[in-house]
């Protein structure tokens, strides 16, 4: 059974993952939302993307330990060890999430219910989260398990809110209610129950309007600032990319309009 669907309306492309009963990630998720993120990556009518949970009450619950165990277990069988000194590569779900990451259209996650672990990892790699009331939480408890969080969530969560609670709600695993989420800053807004999604679909329809090249030059800059690159070479970029867009036909002919009909910038 299919564990992603793709669904394209217009400009926007919908992700959603239908998960086995427990809504928990595994490789074969993994590849799937690999292949739909390539599919609206490189499909030009598509301006927005949106994931959302396709369980109710469930995002993604979070990567299934079944798996993680039966990978334990087989590595240690063959006498895997793992040197600190030796950084190993990326494995697919890195690829997943930077793709989301790196593409030039946003990304938003419209979160349904529970999102930990890996879940809530795939919602770092967006770009926005809107997340719904409910009795769920969202967080890293992997060090409950004697692990951590894997896939981006030690870096994610500290570029978002800085090391000191980073450090807080990892070493203690502490998950938190979408309203806390909202609080802290994990979230981007907070809807009624059940209107996630239509949320979602509201802001990839506003940023679908918008000059597509512009979104992806800006998506770029603000992502390649959050993941430390040095100021000068930001600074630099930014400038390029700037040039870049004034030089497009589609900025001239906005800047145009606006000039002739004496429009406030808000209105372009």
């Amino acid at each position: 059974m299919p564990q992603v669907a793709l669904e394209r309306s217009g400009p926007v492309a919908t992700l959603t993952i239908t998960n086995p009963p427990r809504g928990y990630m595994d490789a074969a998720t993994v590849a799937e939302l690999d292949a739909a993120a390539a599919a609206v990556e490189s499909d030009e009518t598509v301006r927005a993307v949106v994931i959302t949970g396709g369980v109710p009450g469930v995002f993604i619950r979070h990567y299934s330990v079944h798996e993680l165990e039966a990978l334990a277990r087989q590595l240690r069988e063959r006498g895997v060890a793992v040197d600190p000194a030796r950084l190993l590569p990326p494995r697919d779900i890195d690829r997943v999430f930077g793709r989301l990451e790196s593409m030039p259209k946003p990304v938003i996650a419209a979160i349904n219910g529970f999102a930990m672990g890996g879940g809530f990892e795939l919602a770092l790699a967006c770009d926005l989260r809107i997340a719904e009331q409910g009795p769920y939480e969202l967080g890293l408890p992997e060090v409950r398990l004697g692990i951590l969080p894997g896939a981006g969530g030690t870096q994610k969560l500290t570029a978002l809110v800085g090391m000191a609670r980073a450090l807080e709600m990892t070493l203690r695993g502490r998950t938190v209610s979408p309203e806390e989420a909202l609080q802290l800053g994990l979230i981007h807004e907070l809807t009624p129950a059940g209107r996630s999604l239509e949320r979602a679909h509201q802001l990839a329809a506003e940023l679908a309007e918008m000059p597509a090249r512009a979104v992806g030059h800006i998506k770029r800059l603000v992502r390649a600032a959050g993941s430390g690159t040095p100021l000068e070479d930001g600074l630099a970029l930014e400038r390029t990319l700037f040039l870049d867009l004034l030089l497009s036909d589609e900025a001239l002919e906005r800047m145009a309009r606006m000039n002739a009909d004496d429009l406030d910038i808000r209105d372009a």
